[in-house]
């Protein structure tokens, strides 16, 4: 049975790939780090990391670890937050961001749970754009985000996965791909495939990506900031754009078809805040989401 310091130890050290960063976040020596990491890695039997002069890197190991682990520890963590803040009598306002329609419905929701629990507690709810996430987080104008996974940036951190959809392509409606009960990621080499303005390389890639599993190349066409225009440059023909199901519920358009990517893996997302601006009223409000996406399924 892995101790609590030996799992803490171990995700600061992914989230940060630098043993004296970790050190400093978890007040300990980089001989203390270094020492858990070893045990850990006895006790599992194979690297977790691999280490250099220069960096440190996940292994495949412990890549599937962290992907296992991380859920529940942000769970088992947003419970204790959460019993914290109400036998503290936590007071403030918390500033959050949603991406999307459904996800504005989840926080408006997991609002009313935390004001019923923390009455001394605001939750302002806003809505951004996909570009918007980042900025807003680095620059204080809200606390907590909740937007589409992965998150590239090492320094923010997610709670557990609140919501996840199938993923589809939206085509123009006279398009041939709009006849076909399904696509493959395979078919985007044979497109043009919008993309986000305004966000990171990689985060732009996870969504659009520039080569086929086959390793052919995918057009890039146009950008756009939000999806309302990039959804009327697809109906326009200029090209098509993987989204996620919900989509096809809050974003009908009739020039515009949905066809489902039967390969491509599920759209995950989760509340994102900054990894050393956690509080106890956000871990307290990352539970409420977490029951109010429960009983919304």
């Amino acid at each position: 049975m892995l101790e609590r310091y030996e799992l803490e130890t171990f995700l600061v050290l992914v989230e940060e790939l630098h043993f004296g960063r970790t050190a400093a976040r978890l007040r300990v020596s980089t001989a203390r780090v270094s020492q858990t990491i070893r045990k850990l890695e006895r006790q599992v039997g194979a690297p977790l990391f691999h280490r250099t002069s220069r960096r440190v890197e996940l292994s495949g190991l412990g890549r599937r670890l962290y992907e296992e682990i991380q859920p529940a520890w942000a769970q088992i963590t947003a419970a204790v937050e959460a019993a914290v803040a109400a036998g503290r009598g936590v007071t403030g306002t918390l500033r959050v961001a949603f991406v999307g329609a459904a996800g504005g419905q989840l926080l408006l929701s997991a609002a009313e749970v935390l004001r019923h629990q923390l009455p001394d507690c605001t939750v302002q709810v806003r809505e951004a754009q996909i570009a918007d996430v980042l900025p807003w987080l680095r620059d204080r104008t809200v606390d907590v985000a909740f937007a589409s996974l992965p998150v590239f940036d090492k320094d923010l951190t997610t709670g557990p996965v609140l919501l996840e959809e199938a993923r589809m392509l939206a085509v123009p409606a006279q398009h041939p791909l709009a006849r076909r009960t399904s696509v493959s990621i395979e078919d985007l080499g044979d497109t043009t495939v919008l993309r986000f303005a305004d966000v990171p390389d990689a985060y732009s890639d996870e969504r659009s990506p520039g080569r086929t599993p086959m390793g052919r190349p995918v057009a890039r066409g146009a950008s756009a900031r939000t999806l309302n225009e990039l959804l009327a440059m697809v109906g326009a023909g200029l090209g098509v754009f993987p989204v996620g199901e919900q989509a096809q519920r809050y974003y009908t358009r009739p020039d515009v078809a949905y066809v489902p990517i039967h390969d491509a893996p599920l759209l995950q997302w989760a509340l994102i805040w900054r990894a050393h601006a956690a509080s106890a009223l956000i871990h307290a409000f990352s539970l409420a989401a977490e029951n109010a996406a429960k009983r919304a399924r």
